[in-house]
């Protein structure tokens, strides 16, 4: 069993535990890097763009570099390396929880309990709950749904098809530092600018492949592709902009608005408003249902990917 085969099954094996498990209530190693984050945080953190810089340096350089090492210590055995590539996918994907995340808003939003709703919004987004109606709430659980399927899964399956384990570690150490420092407040404005330019570049890829698989796998092909054409440049997020459109034209919905942030108020373009409706209840589980169906596909296309490419290679090989 080659490289790539270990790649792909570790990853098909890791995603399919992410399915089967979720992520662990207590000592979840994104959690582990979090906190390790953070300490370095209080060591280095100066209001400099440079102090923000190498905080990102130590922070995702360490993550790569204890995948290189991972990887390479158990490269001799073709089991050992789809198990540590099983391992880290399920550590680095989020889908599960993001399901049920979204769902547990979704049922307390049909039960008519909104408060219970508003309580729970923080585990899936960063908005601010007071500020939201019932269908304010379901508007912010199916952008938090689309954006993360880009985040969450496709993403980590793109950089972990590119560079195997370090691939997944590095991808997912940036979009958590991006989290941690990479907003707009008084604090990391500039000490987080360097985690948020880097998270943008990394998220790029995932990001277009994830308002692909949308388009392909949403209802509604045309009206992905038309809204994502036709809106995903106005959105201030150069990577949500392209998921989030491509889904709200793939749901039939209307996305974007006015919104809420940490007692900011933003005013953002509504995506695919010429032929979206307002969004309902029923469509957080229609986002939930696409998502899953993107990140399958991610999964069975990163894969052939990476699989074609080697074998592209072992052509050109034997060709000299």
């Amino acid at each position: 069993m080659g490289a790539d085969r270990s790649y792909a099954y570790g990853a098909a094996a890791g995603l399919l535990g992410d399915l089967l498990l979720g992520d662990p209530r207590r000592g979840h190693p994104v959690a582990a890097f979090g906190r390790v984050a953070a300490a370095v945080d209080r060591a280095l953190w100066h209001d400099h763009r440079g102090w923000g810089a190498a905080h990102t340096v130590v922070c995702a350089g360490g993550a790569v570099a204890l995948g290189t090492l991972a990887a390479r210590a158990v490269r001799p055995s073709p089991a050992a390396s789809a198990a540590l590539t099983a391992a880290a996918t399920w550590a680095v994907v989020g889908g599960t929880s993001l399901a049920r995340e979204a769902r547990t808003i979704g049922r307390a939003l049909e039960s008519g309990d909104v408060e219970a709703a508003r309580a729970r919004l923080p585990h899936l987004c960063g908005r601010d709950p007071q500020a939201l109606d019932a269908d304010g709430i379901a508007r912010a659980v199916v952008e938090s749904v689309a954006e993360n399927t880009s985040d969450a899964v496709v993403g980590a399956l793109v950089w972990g098809a590119v560079a195997g384990v370090p691939g997944l570690l590095g991808f997912r150490a940036v979009n958590t530092l991006d989290a941690m420092v990479g907003h707009k407040s008084p604090r990391y404005r500039r000490y987080g600018w360097a985690s948020a330019r880097l998270d943008d570049l990394a998220g790029w890829p995932g990001a277009r492949l994830t308002a692909v698989l949308a388009a392909a796998a949403g209802p509604d092909p045309r009206g992905a592709l038309r809204a994502w054409k036709a809106d995903a440049r106005r959105h201030p997020s150069p990577n949500a902009g392209p998921v989030e459109a491509s889904f709200a034209g793939a749901l039939g919905v209307r996305l974007g608005g006015t919104l809420s942030y940490g007692g900011r108020v933003e005013h953002r373009p509504v995506l695919n408003g010429d032929t979206g409706r307002a969004v309902r209840i029923t469509d957080i589980d229609r986002a939930v249902q696409l998502s899953r169906r993107v990140g399958l596909l991610a999964l069975g296309g990163t894969v052939a990917a990476r699989l074609l490419v080697k074998s592209v290679k072992g052509l050109k090989g034997r060709a000299k």
